[in-house]
């Protein structure tokens, strides 16, 4: 994969009828327009695609044109088109308020953007800025996979919206798992220093202390995002930690880089993550970390049903991963909050996205009105050789993520403290 791509990718998605199966919404027929059909609408992905992270950017950029192809106007109830505009950020906050600005200029009115909380909550503010200062030309940021809990709870905003489930919603899960596993005993908080890295070691504590008192912390540490080439040194001080147990947040090459590591340096111990399955780290972990490595997501490989043969067609014709489920939510609701808003204003449109249910590929999800934190099932799963019950290998490694436990959308959902200011 090319690290250096800097592309702008046109491309169209929309989203899939309300209430309908999704293979159904693929034979939907041109005659089946919508309300809204002929207009376009463009969306602006914001995220790296250069420097170590642009793996991840690049395949979730792949998987926005990948549902391009696979739903157009007729697909979604409103009949709108979507044009997708790629614009490479550098995992910079700073590069990231500059290409929010060219796609303003450019006449944008909806953004993505996910690969980095520190980015998330800069795009967060320069959108509210923006929509308070010029009226009639309002943003809606589209946050696809950001987790920072305070998106959805102090910092909360009208014109945000997040697609994944955010940290304090991952570790309760996660330590619902290791409070029943007696094998947990000695723990080593290793983390990016940023708000997202914070937040893992933040709520990990909570969550253990409430649930495993006996559980002991015997090492914390962050390190940089996106520039630690060689993690031997870190895993050497697991090692001589002492701990069983390893608690990361870490994304694309932080993880993989994280388990290559570990791997070379013989550390048996547990990884209990949230992105095992995200570009570069299935390949990193082999065969090795076999029942050692947790991940906790909204969705994961051996899904089945539609989700099973968009994952299959994807690697056909990529020859590489999908594993950012929002990629499809996003779209989805918009055709679905267009529709019944009847209209592609941004005003109008967040409005009708507040409180929205439907059905997606992971069950009946919702935008949660108080915060405009989507409500859907959790599932934990363990790395493991594939076999006839999980057959999918991710980067052909032979292994897969294996289903251990499902939390349903009422169990993982957690309190929100947004006071959110409404237009």
């Amino acid at each position: 994969m090319n690290l250096t791509m800097k592309i702008v990718a046109l491309a169209t998605v929309t989203a899939i009828c309300s209430g309908g199966s999704w293979a159904q919404a693929q034979k939907a027929t041109s005659a089946n327009k919508g309300p809204l059909a002929g207009q376009t609408v463009k969306i602006a992905w914001i995220d790296p695609l250069s420097g170590l992270m642009a793996p991840v950017g690049s395949n979730q950029l792949k998987s926005l044109q990948f549902f391009a192809e696979k739903f157009s106007g007729s697909g979604n109830p409103a009949g709108v088109k979507f044009e997708i505009i790629g614009l490479d950020n550098k995992l910079s906050p700073a590069e990231s308020l500059n290409q929010l600005k060219a796609a303003i200029d450019q006449g944008v009115r909806y953004v993505t953007q996910g690969n980095g909380s520190s980015v998330a909550g800069a795009l967060i503010d320069a959108v509210n800025k923006h929509n308070e200062r010029n009226p009639g030309k309002e943003v809606i940021y589209l946050n696809h996979s950001a987790v920072d809990p305070d998106f959805t709870n102090s910092k909360c905003s009208y014109w945000h919206f997040r697609f994944d489930a955010d940290t304090s919603m991952k570790m309760e899960a996660l330590t619902t798992l290791m409070k029943d596993d007696q094998g947990v005993k000695k723990v080593y908080l290793l983390n990016q220093n940023y708000s997202h890295g914070h937040q893992v070691a933040k709520f990990f504590k909570e969550n253990i202390q409430r649930k495993r008192p006996d559980v002991q912390i015997v090492g914390e540490e962050l390190h940089p995002l996106a520039q630690v080439r060689d993690f031997a040194p870190y895993i050497a001080k697991i090692k001589a930690s002492g701990a069983d147990t390893v608690i990361t947040g870490n994304w694309g090459s932080d993880l993989a880089l994280l388990v290559k590591a570990a791997n070379e340096g013989g550390y048996s111990g547990k990884f209990y993550t949230y992105y095992t399955g995200v570009t570069g780290t299935p390949t990193a972990l082999g065969q090795g970390g076999a029942g050692r490595v947790f991940q906790v997501s909204y969705n994961h490989y051996n899904m089945g049903g539609d989700m099973a043969k968009w994952r299959d067609e994807y690697k056909k014709k990529f020859n590489d991963d999908f594993y950012t489920g929002s990629m499809i939510h996003m779209p989805k609701i918009l055709g679905e909050a267009m529709a019944k808003a009847k209209s592609t204003d941004p005003v109008k449109v967040a409005a009708a996205m507040e409180g929205l249910s439907f059905q997606s590929f992971n069950g009946e999800v919702q935008m949660r009105k108080t915060d405009h934190q989507m409500q859907q099932p959790l599932y934990l799963t363990v790395w493991q050789k594939a076999d006839k019950k999980f057959p999918y290998s991710p980067e052909n490694t032979g292994m897969t993520l294996a289903l251990v436990k499902e939390i349903p959308a009422y169990i993982a959902s957690t309190p929100t403290s947004c006071q959110m200011k409404r237009p």
